[in-house]
């Protein structure tokens, strides 16, 4: 009974992380800009599952608002059923990838409807909200009204297309009584925005003062009914921000486990809606903040331009992973761009380093390895020790200080430097070349290093983690398996397909 109570006791004081992806619009298919955010969302989801925490990954599609019922129309079909329609692609998508998320959330779901309809009344009822008249530039295809100095010649500043001068009846939300309670919380946590440039960005924004705003529709009839005017629905920021919420069971169990929030993962195009008007939302419900909103960059062509439906630069990832394995778009998606920064796409850099780096270098490397066991050691990995020199060439706690910090590409950097050194100890010591004691050594290193690498990668390339791991005649471990020496002799290998093709 005793250790049935300190087992549950250690289970409650567990460690638990929450991080969300911005929710899509299901205005299209998704494209390229889509899969990397919820590929960086994967990658640390995973690796905090990997320290043994207990983690909610949310995603999913924001299916409301004036953007999305003006595709149906021009489909010709009703909004649910064009969402309906579209949030396949963007469930495929997940699946293709690999996308590790507990729960799809659309905004569409009926909790997610309730709990945007209650914080709405709980707003108002508090005095928060009130009715007047709206009249001022919005942008169609963000959603977003802007005051004229932030037009850029009229257009709007994200993309470029002319605002639209919109007077209606609408409610507001008196988000201008929260202008010093939000700057204080942007002054005081150096983390609480992620780049440093970015916080400072939005701090320079809010000093300018937040204006009330506009939180319902008179003229837009696809989206949750404002709960005390059937005639009004809910502006579509607040009712998407919303389900950062509803997502994790707000008001319930789960929601006071895991709120507030680690790390909600979004674009820089949506920074503002993320703290100016979120964190004046949850302060009106009074709801605590979330601990961080972390911003990461675009990707752009090869030519380093922005990708657009209407230059034709848009990248279906969809077909990308059906091209590719799905591992070798993660690889280079998380090594190649810089988290937090733009970064550029072209499918001749992806087969660069789906070339050198995953097939010439961790494939062979797992390829020789296991040859080498089933050929010398009739398939069992041999009783010794993981060479010292070696072993130093793994830097675990500096793969640890880049994921804390949020560096995902320093991070698999120091891993694929490490599986460098893995075929560099190979061709040194030529074990094709030794006998007895000398060649076990070599042979017990690689495959227990190659045990390691497969922890390591696990939130990168979790597909081909477990193919490595299967090779070696074993099960993912968590990062607490991740010393030397814990191999056991006589575990029996068993070579397969290789890794990765090198690709013309």
């Amino acid at each position: 009974m005793a250790k049935k109570a300190a087992s549950k006791a250690l289970a409650d004081v567990k460690k638990k992380f929450y991080i969300t992806t911005a929710i899509d619009y299901p205005s299209g298919k998704p494209h390229l800009g889509h899969a990397y955010e919820k590929v960086c969302a994967d990658c640390i989801a995973r690796w905090h599952r990997l320290l043994g925490e207990e983690v909610f990954f949310l995603t999913g599609t924001d299916e409301h608002g004036s953007k999305v019922s003006r595709c149906a129309k021009a489909s010709g079909k009703a909004p649910q059923k064009y969402v309906d329609e579209m949030v396949v692609y963007f469930r495929e998508l997940c699946a293709k990838l690999n996308i590790s998320y507990d729960r799809f959330i659309r905004t569409t779901d009926s909790d997610h409807v309730k709990i945007s309809q209650e914080i709405f009344k709980k707003i108002y009822e508090k005095g928060e909200i009130y009715l007047g008249e709206y009249s001022g530039w919005y942008c169609d295809e963000c959603e977003t009204f802007f005051t004229e100095k932030d037009l850029v010649d009229g257009n709007c500043p994200t993309h470029g297309k002319k605002a639209k001068w919109v007077s209606e009846e609408s409610y507001f939300f008196k988000m201008s009584n929260y202008s010093k309670r939000v700057l204080d919380a942007l002054e005081k946590n150096e983390k609480i925005v992620l780049p440093e440039g970015k916080r400072k960005e939005i701090i320079n924004r809010v000093k300018e003062g937040l204006n009330d705003l506009s939180v319902s529709r008179a003229n837009v009839p696809w989206g949750i009914p404002v709960p005390m005017n059937a005639n009004h629905t809910q502006y579509v920021w607040m009712d998407a921000l919303l389900n950062y919420i509803s997502g994790v069971g707000y008001p319930g169990k789960d929601f006071e486990k895991f709120w507030p929030a680690n790390i909600h993962l979004i674009g820089k195009d949506i920074l503002w809606h993320h703290t100016a008007i979120w964190y004046s939302i949850l302060m009106a419900a009074e709801i605590e903040i979330p601990k961080t909103v972390f911003v990461h960059g675009f990707i752009n062509t090869e030519s380093g331009e922005k990708m657009s439906k209407s230059g034709g630069t848009v990248i279906d990832p969809v077909a990308l992973s059906e091209k590719y394995p799905a591992d070798a778009l993660r690889y280079f998606l998380l090594r190649e761009i810089p988290f937090g920064q733009d970064g550029n796409f072209s499918e001749d850099s992806m087969r660069i380093r789906l070339n050198n780096e995953l097939a010439n270098g961790l494939g062979n490397l797992l390829n020789r390895t296991v040859t080498m066991i089933e050929k010398y050691n009739a398939g069992e990995v041999p009783n010794a020790k993981t060479n010292i020199e070696l072993r130093k060439k793994l830097d675990i706690d500096g793969i640890k200080k880049h994921m804390e910090n949020l560096e995902l590409h320093h991070a698999l950097g120091k891993i694929f430097s490490f599986v460098h050194a893995c075929n560099q100890f190979t061709n040194e010591k030529e074990p094709w070349k030794l006998d007895g004691k000398e060649r076990d050594e070599v042979l017990y290193s690689l495959a227990d290093s190659l045990r390691m690498a497969s922890i390591l990668l696990q939130p990168f390339i979790p597909e081909t983690s477990e193919k490595i791991s299967s090779q070696l005649g074993l099960k993912l471990g968590l990062l607490a398996d991740c010393s030397f020496n814990k191999l056991k002799a006589g575990t029996k290998v068993k070579k397969a397909e290789v890794l990765f093709r090198k690709l013309e």
